[in-house]
């Protein structure tokens, strides 16, 4: 009988055991340097001309892998294949679909580091967040098996006389997911097998800056018995590869996860009915936020402060939950920024490689201008607080944690969604004018509120309009089937990765009624 589903531990790198372990695999990953990743359709493995390096953004010399290119002939034949394979695929029961995930699952934890390391040198993830990630990849794999066998039971209804009716269901048909690079394995993999185990065929698309992940990933589901075909390994620029796979007239539903700028053209693109095409397409799209964090009159200033810096700059702030304005209300403002510098100013940057750095560079060479953009922008817009410089990218993309006050609401560093290190300060005299300022974007992902005052938090509940609430902790860090994640306006679609609601996105339900 299958054990209800439990989180994933995340590792504990005090363990001198477990950080030698962690130290071998960081090894073993850059080993596996020049190694070539092949475009797999179907059952072919198919290695192009055209090969994008994938290089740590710690060390942009150090290769970590060699990715094959598809173009739009590649993208077309991927489609055709993902076509062909959901006519026995959907036909594949529920259980057998799940048990594909639980031996996915089985096998990334017996090879948890490896990936980990993967992400390490890749993404410039830090050990904890990288661990954290694949952890979470596998929780992802277990929710959704579990999700899928509860659907797939016999549903209830309202039973009448004279009648037996059945509510099933069914799968869509072929899907495109293009993930993000920021959680390189787990929301490319929650994603993908999302679709799966619903009984729909995938092409992936994997993001530019971290596809060797994703291709460690296509290779263990290979490894766990998913037929060819279910899942195709496609990788290429979104411009030529992307839109080639958006606009086909089979394709049936496209998940997304990225910037809104992509996914609102996605969304578009997709509404324009292709000859041949016989469906309304789906897009399930999580477009990122400019989350706030309230820290009321009366709260916690210690606790305020360590939910601030810790949502601001995990992962260099490169999260959509990721906490980029702290609204103070009352007189505390000066103390609250006080402690979050002071916090700011003993966060370890540098190479993720080591154990001790918990703040690595930002993904590339576009990533780090645009955010020192932002940062230059903020001088003009607020009182420089912390941070600020920035090194050679040259010799890694790292970008101090950055703080500004003094910031107005409607400031270009307070609406805009920056993606990186960077926080800005906000002063309110009151709950009500922080609630304000706090839904003053077009964003609505997550958000938090840090309080002791019982009836603002009652308040904050009704009124503070994101997908995903915290009270009296940070705005990161959403569990798998413990905090459903997703949020509103321009942050999405109203998706909720990790909960009961998610399978149904990739699902039609189908009636059959018989009189007896």
């Amino acid at each position: 009988m299958l054990e209800p589903f439990r989180n994933e531990p995340l590792t504990n790198f005090s363990d001198p055991k477990q950080k030698q372990l962690f130290e071998a695999a960081l090894c073993k990953v850059e080993a596996e340097g020049g190694r070539v990743y092949p475009i797999r359709i179907g059952s072919e493995r198919i290695v192009t001309a055209r090969k994008l390096e994938s290089v740590n953004p710690a060390d942009p010399a150090q290769v970590v892998g060699l990715v094959a290119q598809a173009d739009q002939a590649l993208a077309n034949k991927a489609v055709l294949s993902a076509a062909a394979a959901f006519e026995s695929w959907r036909k594949t029961s529920a259980p057998q679909r799940a048990r594909c995930l639980y031996k996915t699952a089985a096998l990334l934890r017996r090879r948890k580091h490896e990936f980990s390391a993967c992400m390490v040198l890749e993404a410039g993830k830090s050990w904890s967040e990288a661990d954290a990630d694949t952890a979470e990849a596998i929780d992802f794999l277990e929710f959704y098996g579990r999700e899928m066998e509860r659907l797939d039971q016999r549903q209830p209804l309202v039973r009448i006389p004279g009648e037996d009716n059945e509510l099933t269901y069914i799968p869509l048909g072929v899907g495109i997911v293009i993930p993000p690079w920021n959680f390189p394995l787990a929301i490319m993999a929650g994603m993908t097998t999302a679709a799966v185990v619903a009984g729909n065929t995938v092409v992936l698309k994997p993001a530019s800056a971290t596809p060797v992940i994703a291709a460690k990933f296509v290779e263990l589901l290979e490894e766990a018995g998913l037929p060819d075909g279910v899942v195709s390994f496609v990788p290429g620029s979104g411009s030529e590869v992307g839109d080639t796979l958006v606009d086909h007239p089979l394709t049936r539903f496209i998940s997304f996860t990225g910037s809104r700028e992509v996914g609102l053209r996605i969304n578009e693109r997709a509404a324009i009915t292709a000859p041949g095409q016989k469906w309304i397409k789906r897009v399930v799209a999580e477009m990122g936020g400019k989350d706030a964090i309230i820290v009321d009159s009366d709260a916690d200033l210690e606790l305020a402060a360590e939910a601030i810096a810790a949502s601001a700059f995990g992962f260099a702030g490169q999260k959509c939950s990721a906490c980029s304005r702290a609204i103070v209300v009352g007189p505390a403002y000066n103390d609250v920024i006080r402690r979050v510098a002071e916090r700011t100013e003993a966060i370890v940057t540098g190479n993720p490689k080591r154990a001790d750095v918990y703040m690595g560079p930002v993904i590339d060479k576009k990533a780090f201008d645009k955010i020192n953009e932002y940062i230059e922008i903020g001088k003009t817009e607020g009182r420089l607080v912390a941070g600020s410089s920035a090194g050679d990218p040259s010799l890694g993309y790292f970008i101090e944690p950055t703080i500004f006050a003094d910031v107005a609401p409607d400031a270009r560093i307070a609406q805009e969604e920056i993606f990186g290190p960077v926080l800005a300060f906000h002063r309110a005299a009151t709950f009500e004018e922080a609630l304000e300022i706090a839904n003053g974007t077009d964003y609505g992902l997550t958000g938090s509120v840090i309080s002791n005052n019982r009836a603002h938090l009652e308040a904050a509940r009704e009124s503070f309009h994101v997908g995903n609430l915290y009270f009296n902790r940070k705005c990161t860090g959403a569990f798998v089937g413990v905090h459903p994640f997703g949020g509103f306006n321009m942050s999405g679609t109203d998706s909720k990765a990790g909960g009961r609601d998610y399978l149904l996105l990739f699902t039609q339900p189908k009636v059959v009624s018989e009189r007896l």
